[in-house]
């Protein structure tokens, strides 16, 4: 039998833990940009097949001028409003525990959570992710998406990568202990 595809949340935030301010602006992520810097970003998502999004956040990026942000992946864009999937774009109303279950159990290279909160907090209380790449931006926003809620079980986590930048990201990679 073979290991389990890997879940990854690969995500940023602020200081204080938001992934956007309350009207979903994503702006703050402007401060830290770098003209050649990818922060990892492109090896990773080398390690990557599926990627799973929310439908919130896809519409945000699609409205930012990003068609398809996931070029070449298998995309499930979890949402409650069915559309018409296309190709390697696949709109699932049903129980998104029940697609990760499935993706986990099948062959293939890691499985890529693009956010958003909502999406990446059931998983969280479901136990589903296995590693967490938490790109922590300068900022202090006061307000705003919370990447992690109450209401989850406790999850012991080991840090298996830490990396500073010119910039003032940090970047801390995390694996699920179980």
């Amino acid at each position: 039998m073979q290991d389990p595809r890997e879940l990854c949340l690969y995500i940023d935030q602020s200081l204080e833990g938001f992934i956007a301010l309350p009207d979903e602006d994503l702006g703050f992520l402007a401060a830290v940009q770098v003209e050649g810097e990818d922060y990892g970003y492109a090896a990773f998502v080398a390690t990557c097949d599926t990627v799973i999004i929310g439908r919130r956040t896809y519409d945000k990026v699609v409205a930012m001028g990003v068609p398809d942000p996931h070029p070449e992946r298998l995309l499930y864009i979890i949402t409650s409003r069915p559309r018409s999937s296309a190709d390697r774009i696949v709109f699932h109303t049903g129980d998104p525990i029940e697609l990760i279950v499935k993706l986990k159990a099948s062959s293939g290279k890691r499985i890529y959570c693009d956010g958003g909160a909502l999406l990446a907090d059931v998983l969280m209380k479901h136990d589903l992710i296995d590693r967490y790449i938490i790109s922590t931006i300068p900022v202090l926003l006061g307000d705003g998406i919370r990447l992690f809620k109450e209401g989850r079980p406790m999850q012991p986590v080991e840090l298996v990568n830490a990396r500073s930048f010119v910039s003032g990201l940090v970047q801390c990679e995390y694996r699920r202990t179980r």
